[in-house]
């Protein structure tokens, strides 16, 4: 991977920490268990997803293999990158994923994900080689992902979920008016 795409990388796994923890400024832990009267998950349990889901995946990471070639597709990456950034396209977390109350608070979920996504910071600027040359596998993808496009997913991941925590929050709101 070249130094420009790493830096990138490296930016928007920074990015999706901070708007996840932007979503969270404030969030009352009173509340972070509720779920809307519309249904869904609760605060609570997006927090606890993506931290399953971060540490999940960085397992995925860490035993890659390479490939015999490039698994290289531009074209693929992009459609990840949308479909992982725009919440008008729901996606069916796999059961795995699942928030079943693991974390007691919100604080205790943010600090697993913290302590995962800090781990993947780790492995992404140790890593020496092209991503896209490393093969593992994901639950919810038919066939080889690359290492590359499993690190765009985990970025962009709490920045979707953000989104969904701020629509409780104002579902929240306005239920208790």
């Amino acid at each position: 991977m070249d130094p420009s795409e790493k830096r990138e990388i490296l930016d928007f796994l920074r990015s999706g920490r901070q708007a996840l923890a932007g979503a969270l400024s404030g969030a009352d832990e009173a509340t972070a268990g509720r779920v809307p009267a519309s249904g869904g998950w609760s605060i609570l349990g997006c927090v606890e997803h993506v931290a399953i889901s971060e540490a999940y995946l960085l397992t995925r990471l860490q035993q890659a293999q390479p490939a015999a070639q490039s698994l290289e597709n531009r074209a693929r990456e992009a459609r990840f990158l949308e479909r992982a950034t725009n919440r008008a396209h729901p996606i069916d977390a796999p059961p795995l994923s699942h928030p079943i109350g693991r974390y007691a608070t919100v604080h205790e979920a943010f600090a697993a994900f913290d302590a995962a996504r800090t781990q993947v910071v780790r492995y992404v600027e140790n890593f020496h080689g092209d991503l896209r040359c490393w093969s593992t596998d994901h639950p919810m993808i038919q066939g080889p992902v690359n290492c590359y496009e499993i690190l765009l997913m985990i970025a962009a991941h709490p920045g979707r979920h953000a989104k969904q925590i701020v629509q409780i929050r104002q579902a929240l709101q306005s239920q208790s008016q």
